[in-house]
């Protein structure tokens, strides 16, 4: 019991606890939000002019893996230029309805209205012609972290490494920190109770 208290009162260890915790909720943190872009908002989160999305396809490889995450710029219409890598959805054919992201090849404007034409990095054939109400944006970051987190997220294996780990290491803390307490009461306790004997004896 000596041993524990000594361990749980040494300097180093608390300031080592405290600072293991807090890099674990900022990791739990992490992982909630990949899993809410994911999952709850079914890749498209917007904020102001920036959405964010998760590649589920290899049709841009080598520039973006299957599962990388991508920061989408808003942009006006004629300021896509051939070599952005363009956000937007399909409207026709196997792209219908689905969220595009591919490289900006061909740009021209008619009455008025642009029109693009794509064609993923690792595709032989471009996209069908899309107009500029079909766009979201351009890519302008692919955050390393969340793409690495997303990617484990992914891997069933990984996502149970990922969840259950954390939460394990954080009750072990947890309980760590309840020891201290205890130990601590006690220690006031008997401190209490020396110094009632005390006063007894005088």
């Amino acid at each position: 019991m000596k041993m524990m208290k000594k361990i749980l009162n040494n300097p180093f260890l608390k300031f080592l606890f405290g600072f293991i915790k807090v890099m674990i909720w900022i990791f739990v943190i992490l992982i909630v939000l990949v899993i809410g872009i994911q999952r709850l908002f079914n890749n498209q989160v917007s904020i102001g002019s920036y959405r964010m999305f998760t590649v589920v396809t290899g049709s841009m490889m080598p520039e973006y893996d299957i599962y990388d995450v991508i920061i989408i710029k808003e942009k006006k219409p004629d300021e896509i230029q051939v070599g952005d890598d363009l956000t937007y959805l399909g409207k026709t054919g196997d792209y219908k309805d689905r969220v595009i992201t591919h490289r900006v090849k061909k740009v021209r404007e008619e009455n008025g209205t642009y029109y693009y034409t794509t064609q993923g990095t690792a595709n032989n054939t471009p996209d069908p012609e899309i107009r500029e109400d079909q766009m979201y944006g351009v890519v302008v970051y692919r955050p390393q972290v969340l793409s690495w987190l997303s990617h484990i997220l992914n891997n069933s294996y990984g996502l149970y490494f990922l969840v259950f780990v954390p939460i394990a290491i954080l009750i072990f803390l947890e309980i760590l920190d309840y020891i201290k307490e205890k130990e601590s009461e006690l220690s006031d306790e008997e401190e209490n109770t020396h110094e009632k004997d005390e006063t007894k004896n005088t």
